[in-house]
């Protein structure tokens, strides 16, 4: 089996533990986290983040991941699970009570591979910056990875953390966007247009790298391995990644009705018979 099928399968594994997450609670995000699987994928299990189960929570001497956009957890629960970072039937206390896998991750319960609580938008690329920053401290040539939504943009801190980043030459830090062109309330285009989101990360000073399709394993691939290669040169590196939101259910694709809906039974049903076990389910 190619290395690429294997990432294939696994992504196809995570999307069914998203449904089923979502589905056993009737609440959480199943629309960006199913547009995510290839970059979460891709980061954990391809070779992308030199990143190590065996959680230590200062993050030294390996990469470091932030997700900004807290509340895609589904996807990021399912890759950490499916990685070794804790036990696969975890995922059945999704959202519970006392749970350590809730709704927005957190760190009070102390779940390995979760840094920092996420969730509020528009924080995490200060915390991925202050990461970032640590480690040029401690001469730590490691990198940090963050991920944000291109709704959660439209939150000023974000350009004041991308305009400070690009100022003093952070150039160890990779921040992806996820531009599937929905939020909560409707199309970005609609709730608030962002304009030319190249543009303005390179008129803030930083890197652009444009990946088309997100939804593409080998493209994701290629993509971030090419942003590695540009750290270390003065400047930050800004992945814009076109996804799909809802991809691989047809019925929650290209529509932010599913931003934060749970599917019903025969719902649920209809996407996993869209997305067949490959890993074997929890």
């Amino acid at each position: 089996m190619s290395k690429i099928k294997e990432l294939e399968d696994f992504a196809t594994q995570v999307r069914r533990d998203i449904l089923r997450q979502v589905h056993k609670v009737n609440s959480g995000h199943p629309g960006g986290s199913l547009g995510c699987t290839e970059f979460f994928t891709a980061l954990y299990q391809g070779g992308i983040m030199e990143h190590n189960p065996e959680f230590n929570m200062d993050g030294k001497e390996e990469d470091l991941f932030f997700l900004s956009n807290g509340h895609i957890s589904p996807v990021f629960y399912s890759t950490l699970a499916r990685s070794g970072y804790f036990p696969v039937d975890e995922l059945n206390t999704f959202r519970l009570i006392n749970s350590r896998l809730q709704g927005h991750p957190t760190t009070h319960e102390g779940l390995p591979g979760i840094r920092v609580a996420s969730g509020s938008l528009g924080q995490g690329m200060s915390v991925a910056l202050g990461a970032a920053q640590a480690k040029k401290l401690n001469k730590d040539n490691h990198l940090v990875f963050a991920l944000l939504g291109d709704g959660e943009l439209q939150e000023g801190q974000n350009w004041e953390a991308i305009m400070y980043a690009a100022g003093n030459k952070v150039d160890n830090l990779i921040a992806t966007v996820d531009l599937n062109g929905q939020q909560i309330d409707g199309s970005t285009e609609t709730v608030l247009p962002m304009g030319n989101m190249k543009a303005k990360f390179e008129a803030f000073g930083w890197d652009v790298i444009e990946l088309e399709d997100g939804n593409n394993m080998q493209q994701v691939l290629d993509g971030l391995n090419e942003a590695k290669s540009r750290t270390g040169k003065g400047k930050p590196v800004c992945v814009l990644m076109t996804t799909v939101m809802g991809n691989g259910v047809d019925f929650m694709m290209h529509t932010h009705a599913w931003h934060g809906k749970a599917p019903n039974d025969e719902q649920l049903e209809t996407g996993l018979a869209q997305n067949p076990e490959t890993l074997g389910d929890y």
